[in-house]
């Protein structure tokens, strides 16, 4: 049996324009060594995920590369890696500073990542201050961090700060298309974007969660098989319902939620979602701002036909709605009969001829 290796490692970028969405920290890191304007200090910071590890090891090895006979020369010697959340001590950082001085036996730099700075003690960073400040020629630190708040100013102002942005749903679908298109797997554009946007701007969570609905599927990606093992409300739902809205079948629509918390889903989901669905709608009314919806071809045009027959004002009251209940949620003791009541009233917004109640919209 072949061992299997997780796609986040399999795919983990080996150079700059393997990285995801974002270009302007890499292109700003290639200059910078092109023109040998690179800072011996750099502080990466952004949400997890989002290859501030990668681009560290990335640049440790390409400023090694520069004049090198060798292009397959990965200068593992000259790359140190110090994991903070469990050597966050001062004896660890004294042992580090300790090593700093000797010079590289291969290549021009020795590189210092620094994984999750911002464990290190108070004492860690007071021993660090110094050797931060005036490092040694050949010596280059790269701390990584999710959280800089939690970073002494005296650290952050040695450092060239570079901002990790999260991942946007269309780049890392397209990342998931790549990856399916090497991995063999026929996918639906549907099933990737629900993917991208369950992983939140991260992309190895993205990643984790594509390896795991192809356990549960095999090589055939559907929308299905995806809304089926993550458990999510598909666009299809809220299709649903909102149709049953428009046509003040109220009987039908709640039997339809009846069917939701069948089906093991939580009412508090259920009208949030509606809600970012009435949102889109709303998006779709307008050609200026129908680049916010971010869905696929298909799912876009389910959007642009659903918006027509919702009118502007229906869908601006059915946020307020539906964002009302959301609050309430919470604090309700019949949570199941605040959903109810919202979706009645929504339903009552309009009449069957698609005129405007008055006691409704007063």
């Amino acid at each position: 049996m072949e061992h299997f290796i997780v796609s986040a490692r399999k795919y983990r970028p080996q150079t700059f324009k393997d990285v995801v969405g974002q270009q302007a920290i890499t292109n700003t890191l290639l200059n910078a060594i092109e023109n040998n304007h690179l800072a011996q200090a750099l502080l990466f910071t952004g949400p997890r995920g989002v290859g501030k590890t990668s681009c560290a090891r990335i640049l440790a090895k390409t400023i090694n590369q520069e004049g090198h006979e060798n292009p397959d020369e990965d200068f593992a010697f000259n790359i140190f890696e110090l994991d903070a959340a469990s050597n966050n001590s001062v004896d660890d950082i004294r042992s580090l500073i300790d090593q700093v001085r000797i010079p590289p036996q291969v290549g021009k730099y020795k590189v210092y990542i620094i994984d999750e700075v911002h464990m290190l003690s108070q004492a860690a960073f007071n021993a660090f201050l110094k050797t931060l400040e005036e490092p040694p020629k050949h010596a280059i630190f790269i701390l990584a961090t999710t959280e800089k708040h939690k970073i002494i100013p005296t650290i952050l102002s040695r450092c060239q700060i570079f901002d990790f942005k999260r991942i946007t749903v269309t780049d890392a679908k397209n990342h998931l298309m790549q990856v399916a298109e090497q991995e063999g797997i026929t996918a639906d554009e549907d099933a990737l974007q629900i993917i991208a946007q369950k992983a939140d701007g991260a992309m190895r969570d993205a990643l984790s969660i594509f390896d795991r609905v192809v356990s549960f599927s095999g090589k055939n990606l559907t929308r299905q098989a995806v809304t089926e093992n993550l458990n999510v409300l598909d666009y299809e739902t809220y299709f649903k319902t909102t149709d049953l809205i428009l046509q003040n079948n109220i009987p039908q629509l709640l039997l339809e939620f009846n069917e939701i918390l069948a089906q093991g889903f939580d009412g508090h989901h259920f009208i949030a979602g509606l809600a970012s669905h009435f949102r889109d709608l709303l998006v779709c009314k307008n050609q200026a701002t129908i680049n916010l919806l971010e869905v696929g071809e298909q799912t876009k045009a389910k959007y642009l036909e659903q918006s027509q027959k919702a009118p502007h004002p229906f869908l601006v009251r059915g946020i307020e709605l539906a964002n009302d209940c959301d609050l309430k949620y919470k604090t309700s003791r019949n949570q199941r009969l605040l959903v109810e009541l919202c979706l009645m009233q929504l339903a009552s917004v309009l009449t069957k001829d698609g005129e405007k109640k008055k006691t409704s919209l007063t």
